[in-house]
């Protein structure tokens, strides 16, 4: 049976209407933040569909070392908590040491825990511990059947606020695919499971010191995970992906996300009528 999974202002994974995630990857500077929330909360609004904010205060795993990471913890949490109040909208932000996680829920409905780090048992713990809403992403090196063992690890903590998400499988260098099987294998579970559609198309390491991707091709995933049933969708988006400074080889351009958010309800539509 599946779980349900309130997170707040009216948001449910697992509640049969198909829940949206998006923002930038990382936060760039707090007015961009706040101007591209502003747009996706209006047109969630618009679309009335559920739709939680997303975005990094740090990108811990970057390629280079010499990458842009974001504002840190201090400044990056004060950007979401102005988000969540000015837009009246759920934030989403990754965490990647156990030490952030408390401070994180503090104004986070949801914390992610990176596909790398998510066999890092301290860390999915700690981050059950809070209470929050635990999104993990399935490792690109781990089977679809493995996530169970994380499951138990944030059960052990009396949490079953818990949704899990698929971003591809490492195929040989530099490379990754979405096994459609992952969906319903994850949600034997019994919890929601969510798509994330952008960094399903990155090409770890592709550019030499930054990921690449075939950000052309996220639609078409979004589209397919939806027609398989999934519970959400994750997308990276930006006003002008070129000038991203993460993931910009994969962001879907805000002014096509309307579009596609239209698409994905209808295949929604059809696959649960």
């Amino acid at each position: 049976m599946m779980r349900k999974v309130s997170v707040d202002k009216g948001v449910v994974f697992g509640g049969g209407r198909l829940v949206f995630i998006a923002g930038p990857c990382v936060i760039e500077s707090r007015d961009m933040a706040l101007a591209l929330a502003e747009r996706l909360t209006k047109l969630s609004a618009r679309l009335r569909v559920p739709f939680i904010f997303k975005a990094s205060f740090d990108k811990a795993n970057r390629t280079s070392v010499d990458s842009f990471r974001g504002p840190g913890i201090d400044k990056g949490l004060e950007t979401l908590a102005e988000v969540r109040q000015r837009f009246n909208v759920p934030v989403l932000t990754d965490v990647h040491e156990p030490w952030q996680c408390a401070l994180a829920a503090q104004v986070c409905d949801v914390l992610q825990i990176p596909a790398f780090l998510a066999r890092q048992t301290d860390l999915v713990v700690a981050a059950g511990e809070t209470g929050a809403v635990v999104n993990v992403k399935k490792g690109q090196f781990m089977a679809p059947e493995d996530m169970a063992q994380v499951v138990r690890k944030i059960e052990s903590t009396g949490n079953r606020r818990i949704v899990l998400c698929e971003r591809g499988s490492s195929f040989g260098y530099r490379n990754l695919v979405v096994d459609m099987r992952s969906f319903p294998v994850m949600r034997e579970t019994g919890y929601p499971v969510v798509m994330d559609a952008t960094h399903s198309v990155q090409r770890p390491g592709g550019l030499g010191d930054a990921s690449g991707g075939d950000g052309k091709y996220a639609p078409l995933l979004a589209r397919a995970a939806v027609a398989a049933g999934v519970d959400g969708v994750f997308m990276e988006t930006h006003v002008d992906p070129r000038k991203a400074k993460s993931d910009s080889a994969n962001a879907i351009k805000f002014s096509e996300i309307e579009k596609l958010w239209k698409t994905l309800l209808a295949i929604d539509k059809a696959v649960k009528s």
